[in-house]
């Protein structure tokens, strides 16, 4: 038994399928299922029951599972032991994030991680939570910002914050107010600029309509942060968004924002790593730093939320 064969197990319990464990892994099809072989003969039982549809894990399966996240959560936790006292960084880190909070996270980030590790550079690729998890599986980044991502025993989550989502508007006759909250109902009639329902933030707004009995009207849909910002300063509308990314415009009155209540639409962000491969300490520096900069941020208002 190797940890490869662990690793193997995990993915292929969580997709149900060798072959897309296989694409995920970008290993050779019939290695994975070797390895799945070899580990059941080591064990004396089946751990998964074939079908023409893919793989069901067994009982026996559930049961070496949870031993198997156990050991590479040990792995893990060994290297944080190892990994302390480095006095400089150097190399790539690649990280991922979700648009929004690229827009206002890259260039505190990268500043403070420059100023401590001038020769560490770093690379950010910005996506939606469902891209950017699944590059942190094939391992094309090294660590993720996202928001309310499923459990799955190939990651490893950790709670950064919950954070607030806004009303925001561009109407200079009826502008918002940060200190006078708006009742979600109040939103129905009004034209909204929205994500498509395929985005996390859409489902979100949704959700909370439905709580609060309107349906909304929806007049465009941009899954663009950018387009969706333009869209309303040019008067198709309002929309729902983090108060962090469009801080600097609502500071300086290019557009409104006030907090939404009866409900109020949130949503978890979280930094996740990899759970089946070790994360450099690098990366973890590169995270610590993300949730120093979030903490100071939510401190001073300017990422409206609570940090978890």
């Amino acid at each position: 038994m190797d940890v490869a064969q662990l690793k193997t197990l995990i993915h292929v319990a969580e997709l149900g399928s060798v072959s897309k464990a296989a694409d995920r892994l970008n290993i050779a099809q019939p290695a994975l299922s070797r390895q799945i072989r070899l580990l059941e003969r080591e064990l004396g039982t089946y751990l998964f029951d074939r079908h023409g549809r893919g793989m069901v894990i067994t009982e026996a399966g559930r049961e070496v599972l949870e031993h198997a996240t156990r050991v590479m959560n040990e792995l893990e936790a060994i290297r944080d032991i190892t990994s302390g006292g480095k006095a400089s960084y150097q190399g790539l880190v690649v990280m991922g994030m979700t648009p929004t909070v690229a827009e206002i996270m890259t260039v505190p980030l990268v500043s403070e991680i420059k100023k401590a590790h001038p020769k560490l550079s770093i690379r950010i690729l910005s996506a939606f939570s469902g891209h950017l998890l699944d590059w942190l599986q094939r391992g094309e980044v090294e660590l993720a910002v996202s928001y309310n991502p499923e459990p799955l025993r190939s990651l490893r989550i950790k709670p950064i914050m919950m954070e607030n989502l806004m009303y925001v508007s561009a109407d200079a006759d009826n502008p918002l107010n940060l200190e006078l909250p708006v009742r979600f109902a109040q939103l129905a009639g009004s034209d909204m600029v929205l994500p498509s329902p395929r985005h996390g933030l859409r489902v979100i707004v949704e959700e909370c309509a439905e709580q609060a009995g309107v349906t909304l009207k929806t007049s465009v849909e941009a899954d663009s942060f950018g387009a969706m910002i333009n869209l309303v300063r040019s008067g198709f509308g309002s929309t729902i968004l983090p108060l962090a990314p469009i801080y600097s415009l609502v500071k300086s009155g290019r557009l409104s924002a006030a907090p939404l209540v009866d409900p109020t639409p949130t949503r978890k962000l979280v930094i996740a790593y990899p759970a089946d491969r070790p994360v450099s300490p690098a990366a973890r520096f590169v995270a610590e730093t993300f949730t120093q900069i979030a903490s100071d941020f939510v401190s001073r208002n300017v990422w409206s939320g609570h940090i978890l």
